[in-house]
């Protein structure tokens, strides 16, 4: 018996537009398809902007930035330093290369970077004040504005020398970010991203936060598509080449459920648990994907 050629790009699955072709007769972006029409048609049904080769260009020079900006600040994370420290050097070295922080006053977010340590999911508030200890982990999330386009990336670092629980959550997360990536396809769907990072997360004896998932972003900070980090294989929007968005898992060591602290941005696991979180913008191609802030994982 001869068996079929898997069909690794789901190029015969139905259209998710609605138009009730196959995929490869629809939306499928080839050689010979027309961008416009393909865009057209995903801005209208899901508000979903797709990226052309100059936007692509122009993010990358954004994510650039970003990378460069983590690697300062990996190089300078160690314990004594304050949260402060690390948005100066940020803020400065955004405005250094011409371009603008996207969190700086955005819906009142008072500085340039976020700064989540231990059991922070996201969104900390760099301060004077709050100042690293040998043993603390910390997320750092950076996103510049560079001539107009947007890239968005985040690492969680060791500060001084880990704790065994501190490396269970980092790695964690950082596998999870891996295994989300991985299932970016042209022809895949924004479920199959979802049930890589909660299937593996959940399977290591950790959770997935659902209040906060990635976005489409580049011409925007937050954009369409939404990216949750937990779901079922082949549901969701259909990806499709030119798509760009973040993947960022906020992986638990205990629960998943969340509170928000007073000053209204602040998110810290309920239970007091470590949590840890690795963001990229990745960009959708012809045949897999392609990281746009490609640093060391």
């Amino acid at each position: 018996m001869i068996k079929k050629k898997a069909d690794k790009t789901g190029r015969n699955v139905p259209c998710s537009c609605g138009s009730g072709k196959k995929f490869k007769k629809c939306c499928m972006i080839s050689k010979k398809n027309q961008l416009p029409d393909y865009a057209n048609k995903y801005l209208s049904r899901y508000q979903i902007r797709l990226k052309g080769p100059e936007d692509i260009r122009a993010i990358k020079r954004a994510g650039q930035l970003t990378v460069e900006i983590l690697d300062m600040t990996e190089e300078l994370i160690k314990p004594g330093i304050t949260t402060q420290d690390i948005d100066k050097l940020v803020h400065e070295h955004i405005l250094k290369n011409k371009a603008i922080p996207a969190t700086l006053n955005y819906k009142g977010y008072p500085k340039s970077v976020c700064t989540s340590i231990n059991e922070v999911i996201c969104h900390g508030i760099p301060s004077s004040d709050v100042v690293l200890k040998d043993g603390d982990i910390i997320n750092v999330d950076v996103t510049p504005i560079l001539n107009g386009y947007f890239a968005d990336a985040s690492k969680t670092f060791y500060v001084g020398e880990p704790g065994d629980d501190a490396k269970k959550i980092v790695e964690t997360a950082r596998n999870a970010l891996k295994l989300g990536m991985d299932a970016v396809k042209p022809g895949g769907a924004v479920g199959d991203i979802g049930h890589a990072i909660q299937q593996y997360a959940e399977g290591e004896g950790c959770s997935v936060v659902r209040e906060f998932v990635g976005h489409g972003v580049g011409f925007e900070f937050h954009e369409s598509p939404q990216i949750p980090h937990y779901g079922r294989r082949r549901e969701g929007i259909t990806l499709i080449q030119g798509m760009v968005f973040t993947i960022e898992p906020m992986i638990n060591l205990g629960k998943k459920e969340l509170k928000i602290l007073s000053d209204k941005w602040t998110a810290v696991t309920l239970d007091g648990s470590l949590t840890a979180q690795f963001e990229q913008t990745i960009l959708v191609t012809e045949n897999g994907f392609e990281r746009l802030t490609p640093f060391e994982l």
